[in-house]
């Protein structure tokens, strides 16, 4: 028994250390060993999600920072508090540089007998017959092109500007975003004397230059900024693939789904991907029955409308404070702010965000 994953990103690494738990045969075939693992990078990581992660991967407590609050403001709103999220003074979120977790995957995995990897060229495809599954994590290969082009996809007309900010020490447990007139901007804790920034910044043909930089010490509202890391930018836009395999290879992480980076979701939705498809792997395991293309299937059943659902949630939630900026008008703020007076909704929020929709 043995699988195959394309590609050597963070999701295939974390896919495969999950599977190689299960005493799994694992390769890892990938084009470009010169991946780029950028540390102005973060993801952040629900509560949820990090107990799954623990028990069932790898254990990335030491890696966490952990938030106790997420506060959302406004430009319109002449940056008052519409809404916040805490539990209890617990942990809700927690952020984590890309390259750290990746690093600790990786180290783990070339020591476990059940894993190997190698720069593989897919000249065809006839490669694939060798394994009872393939898992293509790669979003430009040849059998992506070939097997998965269908695909809804939405241009955000956005740049996303990625960077860490040093700055004096603080207190640093609370997340920030902003909704300013130029995009949404997110505040992102990983130490007390550095925090992660997400800017993503709409762009039009007729926009003056904007300076970055000077934007977010404006739109700063906590911290005393010594420094900031050179920007990483990225063009963005959400995408859902309309089929999740073909015969025995399964789509997977990005090539799956892509989210507004504004709730912090994307690498959320791959983890609960990740515990569909473990859970289905575990059952067939349980009852000896193949690992083979029959888990496609299935999987596509167990997760594709919940993604779909979740991904146009966070899409409703970016068209709804877009709508305000384009209105310039306040009302939409108001209507959130009552909304986080009541407990209820609050809570309910507080939950979808940290196990999805169907919790």
């Amino acid at each position: 028994m043995k699988i195959c994953i394309l590609g050597n990103s963070l999701t295939a690494l974390t896919l495969a250390k999950t599977l190689v738990n299960l005493k799994i045969n694992v390769e890892v075939l990938y084009l470009n060993k010169n991946l780029d693992l950028s540390t102005s990078r973060t993801i952040g990581i629900s509560k949820s999600n990090i107990d799954f992660f623990n028990k069932n991967i790898i254990n990335i407590n030491s890696l966490l920072w952990k938030l106790k609050k997420i506060e959302i403001f406004s430009d319109n709103f002449n940056r008052e508090k519409l809404i916040e999220f805490e539990k209890d003074n617990e942990q809700i979120f927690s952020i984590i540089q890309n390259y750290k977790l990746y690093k600790i995957l990786n180290n783990d995995l070339l020591k476990n007998k059940f894993y190997n990897s190698k720069i593989f060229n897919y000249k065809n495809s006839l490669f694939t017959n060798n394994y009872d599954l393939v898992i293509n994590t790669e979003p430009f290969n040849k059998i992506t092109k070939k097997h998965f082009s269908k695909k809804i996809i939405k241009k955000y007309n956005s740049i996303a500007y990625t960077t860490i900010i040093k700055h004096d020490k603080i207190k640093n447990d609370i997340a920030l975003q902003i909704f300013t007139k130029d995009g949404p901007l997110a505040f992102l804790p990983i130490s007390n004397n550095e925090t992660s920034i997400v800017f993503s910044v709409h762009i039009s043909k007729n926009q003056k230059k904007i300076d970055i930089e000077e934007l977010i010490k404006d739109k700063n509202l906590r911290y005393k900024i010594k420094s900031m890391d050179k920007f990483q930018s990225f063009e963005l836009q959400s995408l859902s693939l309309r089929s999740y395999y073909h015969n025995n290879i399964l789509a997977f992480g990005d090539l799956l789904h892509k989210v507004h980076p504004l709730a912090g979701q994307g690498f959320n939705m791959t983890i609960r991907d990740i515990k569909v498809l473990s859970n289905i792997i575990k059952n067939k395991l349980e009852f000896g029955l193949p690992i083979d293309s029959s888990i496609n299937s299935e999987f596509e059943k167990n997760a594709k409308y919940k993604n779909l659902i979740f991904s146009n949630g966070v899409d409703l939630i970016y068209e709804f404070f877009n709508l305000e900026r384009k209105v310039n008008s306040n009302f939409l703020s108001k209507s959130v702010q009552k909304i986080n007076k009541f407990p209820s909704i609050n809570k309910a929020l507080i939950k979808i965000a940290d196990k999805g929709i169907f919790y």
